[in-house]
Parts: structure tokens; sequence; C-alpha cells
């Protein structure tokens, strides 16, 4: 093993800088005539005077008391002992360097090994690993106790690989290691890491019998629970003789770090039980705090805040900001208040816990309250201060609050931290107007890495720039810098959001040649991607190439098949995801009733609807919306009424979707009806409502009612009318034959009609036989879609309707040159919960 291999010379990194030459000095030759010439009357003086100086934190009239008092040899080295050991505890290397030259100018102290194990270690305290180098190398015989010293030095100051090797050297030696050696051995390779050595110096401590001391398996506990064995961890507590606190504390602690919550809750009731006469302590209280945080176990939680008050430790700080904690992610807000009144000495984690519960529940006011206090009380806001007060200010009306923070992380030289540049950039870049700011801020930064250049790359996407997130794109890969997954998912968006789908090809290319397709953050976006583009079968593709389909996996494919009009497939994939294990949640169900109102299966969503109840999905307003939306398209009204009745209503999107219903049913009225009365209720129509309660009038033929509704839009509502209004306007227009109003409003429409507008109108134009204004338009839609067979049969049946039949030639051989083909009819039955299919010429039906 490598480990095992002929020893090198010691090396390490001059970090810092050797220890000054040792002159004979007259300083020198006093210490050693003090050394030569004992005094006994003045035995047991000089050391106690030593502590006592060091205790007052006085190691400059310590060092001077050591030079002039003349004591016995003895007496002289434990004073000096005491005076290394202050150094070290001080962190006061300048005099320790002192004190480390009079110990080796001295020929009675300079090869005391008690003395020179406790330099090392003073310069191990220190972070000086280059002195301690030197030290140890310039010892003849070097003892257990220094080799324990130089490898433990390493260990601390991070040295993990160097300390490795030393041991390796040490191996080589008559020295047998101890219980002290194996430890700081572990913790090194904890720190390296280095799984294979730790494993290694395990069977060493198992060969050796150190095995059994409860200070090797407390330091194997903790190995084991870094590296995420928790087995390996459970079966060396086990095997353990003999269990301290910190035995117990790091078994409880491997439980809660690697998630297995309930586990760490077990294993502290059994420490209350047999814990061998052991109380809990801090880190015992500590640890599992958290846990009852992620658990939402707030009983627990309140149980461990009486018992430590019971044991006293209830004023220690950690304990107060855990508890805080603890109350603050169960959503006791006043609780976490009441302790952080209660605590004396406040430091940065009581204000950022407190800040933090603040912005998570909203309260922009509150929490830049707390952040002013923190401020009177002279505490400084750092990093995570700054990142959870941002949180609270995201919305666009809060960006003065935004500017505010920016400008104090500036002046305090928090912005330089990449973190909190980055979350600036998103607060930006979350609002078309203050995108610039935000790519101010990119612009500014020193060193820009790949969450940078993603950060902004995403707010290009989000903020529907997504030509603006592709250039950086390629500006980025021209540094040099090389994407990651999250660039990779950005750029997806940004080709899903412009029908780029060959461009989307070479990405989904690109993450083959790299063998990321089958993780499934990357596997997701490229199933989003050919869902938007109108590709299901490549989607498909891609989901069934994911190793581990997770529930965004489910979710994608089966929305995306409803999307696609493949209601079939997706009830298909519903019914694998439950056999497969997975639990369908909210997206999924709402998926999955979209299938069912395409295809009209009114007991099949009854089914779904029962299986939204017993896994109580129907709290989620998404899933009440697509149960009534379910029950409206296939023909059940009422029950969509019922539901909706049944449910909280304090959503728009529910009285939306009843309004849709009704409209489809043609009840106009009862559609107005729920407007007004949704009005009433204090409830402010959207977008969506709008486009509902047009499509009513629509289907009603209450034109009047539609134009009023139009009209107040924006002027009471403050809603601007987007392209989905103008459709439903046109068309209601349309059907009533106003052909010269519809075009008026065609002219003064902010944008360019799209597809959805010609088709309607062309519509119109063949109920009402308006040959002329349907060729103008039929030429207009054919222009827009070339591709789209039911373009081609809209013109075809307004052609035919007035008996032009050269103009349905000529319709049909335009078809066959560019290639269209006419979809083929299809139709459903839902016979006894199952949907059977049937195509034009179909002998036989095929199951759904």
């Amino acid at each position: 093993m490598a480990m095992m291999s002929s020893s090198p010379p010691l090396h390490v990194g001059d970090r810092h800088p050797p220890p000054p030459l040792l002159h004979s000095t007259s300083t020198n030759v006093q210490l050693v005539a003090n050394c030569e010439l004992p005094r006994r009357q003045h035995s047991n003086r000089l050391s106690q005077k030593i502590d006592r100086l060091c205790q007052l934190k006085n190691l400059t009239g310590a060092l001077t008391l050591l030079h002039d008092s003349p004591s016995e040899l003895t007496e002289t080295a434990k004073a000096t002992g005491i005076l290394l050991q202050a150094c070290g505890g001080d962190k006061d290397i300048e005099t320790g360097r002192k004190v480390h030259q009079l110990v080796w100018s001295s020929p009675h102290l300079r090869n005391n090994s008690i003395l020179n194990t406790q330099i090392i270690t003073m310069y191990s305290v220190c972070g000086s690993p280059s002195d301690l180098r030197i030290v140890f190398e310039q010892l003849e015989n070097k003892n257990l106790y220094q080799w324990n010293a130089i490898i433990n030095g390493y260990s601390r100051n991070d040295l993990c690989d160097d300390a490795i090797l030393v041991f390796s050297q040490f191996l080589q030696t008559e020295h047998i290691p101890d219980n002290f050696t194996l430890p700081c051995v572990i913790k090194a390779c904890v720190g390296a890491p280095n799984l294979i050595c730790g494993q290694v110096v395990h069977g060493m401590a198992v060969k050796t019998g150190l095995i059994s001391d409860v200070f090797v398996g407390n330091a194997l506990v903790a190995m084991y629970d870094k590296f995420g064995f928790v087995d390996d961890a459970v079966k060396v507590f086990d095997f353990m003789p003999e269990r301290n606190l910190v035995t117990w504390n790091s078994l409880i602690s491997v439980f809660s770090n690697n998630g297995f919550s309930q586990k760490s809750i077990h294993l502290f009731m059994e420490f209350l039980v047999a814990g061998e006469s052991l109380t809990p302590d801090v880190a015992t209280l500590v640890t599992l705090l958290p846990v009852c945080a992620s658990e939402r176990d707030i009983l627990l939680g309140k149980t461990i805040h009486s018992l430590a008050v019971k044991l006293g430790l209830y004023h220690d700080l950690m304990i107060q900001n855990a508890l805080m904690d603890m109350y603050l992610k169960n959503g006791y807000m006043l609780e976490a208040h009441i302790i952080l009144d209660k605590i004396k000495n406040k430091n940065v984690v009581s204000w950022n816990s407190i800040i933090w519960g603040c912005s998570k529940e909203g309260e922009v006011g509150h929490t830049f309250e707390l952040l002013r206090k923190m401020q009177m009380e002279k505490i400084k806001p750092d990093q995570v201060t700054i990142l959870n007060v941002l949180k609270v200010c995201l919305h666009h009306s809060h960006l003065l609050k935004v500017k505010e923070l920016h400008g104090y992380s500036i002046r305090h030289g928090i912005e330089s931290n990449e973190l909190v540049a980055n979350a600036f950039i998103t607060a930006y870049t979350k609002h078309r107007s203050s995108y610039c700011l935000g790519e101010n801020t990119f612009n500014l930064m020193k060193n820009t890495t790949v969450s940078s250049w993603n950060t902004l790359i995403s707010g290009s996407v989000r903020n529907g720039d997504p030509l603006k997130a592709i250039d950086l794109y390629v500006k980025m890969t021209s540094f040099g810098i090389q994407p990651d997954l999250h660039n990779i998912s950005s750029l997806l968006l940004a080709f899903q959001d412009l029908k780029l789908l060959n461009y989307g090809k070479q990405t989904h290319g690109f993450v083959v040649r790299k063998g990321l397709e089958t993780d499934s953050h990357i596997g997701n976006s490229l199933i989003s991607f050919y869902i938007q583009c109108e590709k299901p079968m490549s989607a498909r593709f891609v989901f069934d190439r994911l190793v581990n389909k997770n529930l965004v996996s489910w979710n994608s494919i089966i929305t995306g098949y409803s999307q696609n009009k493949q209601p079939n497939e997706a009830l298909n994939i519903f019914r694998k995801m439950v056999f497969s294990g997975t639990q369908p949640y909210e997206i999924a169900t709402t998926g999955v009733l979209s299938a069912c109102s395409q295809l009209s299966a009114l007991k099949l969503g009854k089914s779904i609807h029962s299986f939204a109840l017993k896994k109580n999905l129907t709290r989620d307003v998404f899933v009440i919306s697509s149960i009534i939306d379910m029950y409206a398209k296939t023909g059940s009204i009422k029950a969509a009424r019922n539901v909706f009745n049944r449910s909280d209503k304090n959503h728009v999107g529910l009285w939306t979707v009843l309004i849709a219903g009704y409209a489809i049913h043609g009840q106009g009225n009862e559609s107005i009806k729920l407007f007004i009365e949704m009005k009433r209720f204090g409830m402010k129509p959207d977008h969506f409502t709008f486009i509902a309660i047009l499509m009513a009038c629509n289907h009603g033929g209450l034109v009047k009612e539609g134009l009023e509704f139009y009209n107040e839009m924006d002027t009471v509502h403050g809603v601007e009318p987007k392209i989905e209004h103008y459709a439903c306007l046109i068309d209601m227009l349309g059907r009533a034959g106003r052909f010269d109003d519809a075009m008026i409003v065609i002219a003064k429409m902010p944008e360019e009609p799209d597809a959805r507008i010609w088709s309607s109108l062309l519509s119109s134009c063949r109920i009402h036989g308006n040959m002329e204004l349907g060729k103008e338009v039929s030429e207009k839609l054919l222009k827009l879609e070339p591709s789209k067979p039911e373009n081609y049969v809209l013109s075809s049946n307004l052609f035919a309707s007035l008996e032009k039949w050269d103009d349905v030639r000529m319709i049909r051989e335009k078809m066959k040159k560019i290639g269209v083909k006419k979809e083929v009819g299809c139709s459903w039955i839902e016979v006894e919960g199952k949907v059977y299919n049937f195509l034009a010429g179909d002998n036989g039906a095929e199951e759904m």
C-alpha cells in the first residue's frame, strides 16, 4: 500500500517562516546558569507565578520572569511547559518562538522530550506546520509522543496527506501506535479524504486490539459518518465495549447527517433509557434539534427544550440558536421571537435565523426591521444575512429595497462573494425592467464562474428573451468556460421558447456525447423541450432511457402527452407510474385528469377523483380545478358545480374553470351570473377569467355582453388584452356575421394576428358564405402554417360550401404537392372504465 512505502524525506511547503536562528545571548546564558545553580528554597514558586501570569494573559511578563528567576532544573522545565501551553492557547507564536529559543539554547533542556513535544504542539496550535516540521526533523531520538504530535499537527492544519505520509514513516520505526496515534490518523483520512487509508487504519485497530478503546472507536464512527457509511458506523458502535457521551453523540449525528432522522430520534430515546449513567450535553441536543426541524416534530422539539432547561443548558448560545431554528422551521414564529428576546449575547447566527424565518413568511417590513435592530446591537450582517433578506424582496414592487441592500453590500465588501453577487443578479433579472441592473452587476464581477453565467442566462429565459440567453451561452463558451447541467437546462428552455427544434437536437447530441443523457435533471429538461416542440415521441424516447425516473420525469411525460392531445398515452404512462411504485402527486393527477377530459371518459375521471380524495390531493387548487374541468368537459356540469360548491373559493382559478365549463355547455348566462358572483365575493378576474367569459359570450351568441366585458378588461380591472382575448372577440364577431367589426379589431391589434385568429375567421366565412373575405383569410392562414392539414381542410370546406370546385381542387393539389395529408378521423368510447379507440376504416378497436 502507498501508506507502507519507503519513507521519502519529510517535506511540507513552507507556509510560515522558520523559527529565528538560535544565538547565544546573555539571556540564554542567564537561563543556563539558573538551571545549573538550583536554589531549592524557590521550588514550586516559579511555576505558580508563571501559571498566574499566563492566566492573566501576560505572556511577556511570564517570559521575563522565566529569564530572571533562578530555580532548579525540574521547576524550570515545569514553568517552561506551562508557558508553552499558554502560547498555544493564546495563539501567541512570537512569544512561543522565544520560549523555543530559550529551551534549545539550554544544554539541560535541549533534549527534554516533554518540552520538545510541547514545542511541536505549540506550533501546531498556532497554525505553523513549517515550524513544527523543522523542530521535529532536528530531534535525534523521536519518541511516540513526538510522532503523535506531528501527525496531529499536520491533521490540525489541514495537511492531511502529509499526516498520512508521516504515519507511514512512523510505521517503519520501532514504535507501536497507541490510542492517540490512530484517532489522529483517522481524522487525517477524513480530511484527505482517503477512505481506503481509513479502512486500513480500522484494520490496524482490530489487529492491535485498540478497536476496543473508546477514543479509537469514536474516531472511526466519526470517519464513517463523513463518508456516509452508516452501516459501518453502526457496526463499530455495536462492537465498542465502552461508550462515552461522545460515542452516543457521534452515532446520533451519523443518522442525522445521512438522512435517517427517525433512527437518530430512536437512538436518542435508547440513550436516555440505557445511556450508561450519561447525561445529554449541548452537543447531543444541538444534533437533535435540526432533526426536529426537518421532521416537523414540534412535540419532540418542545421536549428537548424542556430537557435543556432541566439540565441547565438552556442559556448556552448554541442551544438557544438551535431551538430558535427548530421553532422557525416548524412555523412557530412567536416562540422563536421569545427565545431571541431572552438571548443575552446574540451573535450573527441568532439574527440570521430569525431574519430567515421572517423572510420565509414574506414579511418584508419586519425582515428589514430585524436587520436594523441587528446593526443597532453592533452585529455586522454577513453574506448569509444578505441572502436571507434578499429572498423576501424579489417581487418587483420591492426593487427599491433590493437596491438599498445592494448598496449596503457594496459598502461593506459583501458583494464580492459569488453567492451574494449571483443572488443580486437573480433579483434584478426576475423582471424585465431591472434586467440591465443584473447585467451591470454581472459585468462588475471580478471572477465570473459558470454559476454566474447561468444566473444571467436563466434571467434572460425568464424574461422571455431566449435569443439573449443563447447569445450569452455562446459568449460564455468563447471564454473557455465549460457548461454545466444548469447551463444546458437553461439553453434547452431558450430553444423550447423559440421552438428551435434543430438546435435542441444538437444540444441533445452534445448531452449524449458527454454521457449525461441518463442524468434525471438533464433528461427532464430534454423531455420538456420535446414536449413544447410538439415531439412527444422524442420525449418518450428520452424518458425510456432515464435510469432513475423521478417524480418530475413522470409528471413531465404525462402532462406532455395531455398537452399534445395524446390522452391515451398519458393514461398508459399514469398506470405505469402507479405500478412502478412511484406515488403520483398533484401534477401527475392534473395531467391524467386532462387526459380524461379530452377522451370524455367520465367513469375514468370519477376514479381519478376518488384517487385524489384518497391520497388527500384535493387540497391543491390545481387538482380541484382539474376535477371541475374534467366533469365539465365530460358532460357533467352539475358534478362540476357540486365540486366547486364544496371547495375553498379563495382562488380565482376555481371560478375561471367553472365559468369556462358553463361556456362549453352553451350556458353563457350562467357563466355571466358566476362572473358577477365572483366579483361580489371579492375575487379579481385575471387574464384567464376574461378568456373564459369571452368564450362564454361567444358560444352563447351574447355579442353585446361580450363587447362590454372586453371594454372593461383594461379600464376597470387593469388586464391588458392579449392575443387569446382578441381571438375570442374576433371569433364572436365573425360568428355573428360582423366581419367589418372583426377586421377593425384586427387592424387595431398591437401585434400581428396568429393562425388561431385567421382560422376562426375562416370558419365564420364558411358559415356566412363570405367568399371574398374567405379567400383573403385562407391565403394568410396557409402562409402562416403551410404544413398543418386542418388549415387546408378549413379552406376546402369553405369553397365546397359555395360550390367553388375549382378552388377545392386547387387546395387538394397544393396539399399533395407539399406532402400534407389529412389526419385520419378518430373516435373513442368508454366501456366499464376502459377507453377504446376507433380510426376511420377500422374493423376493431384498440384499448387505450
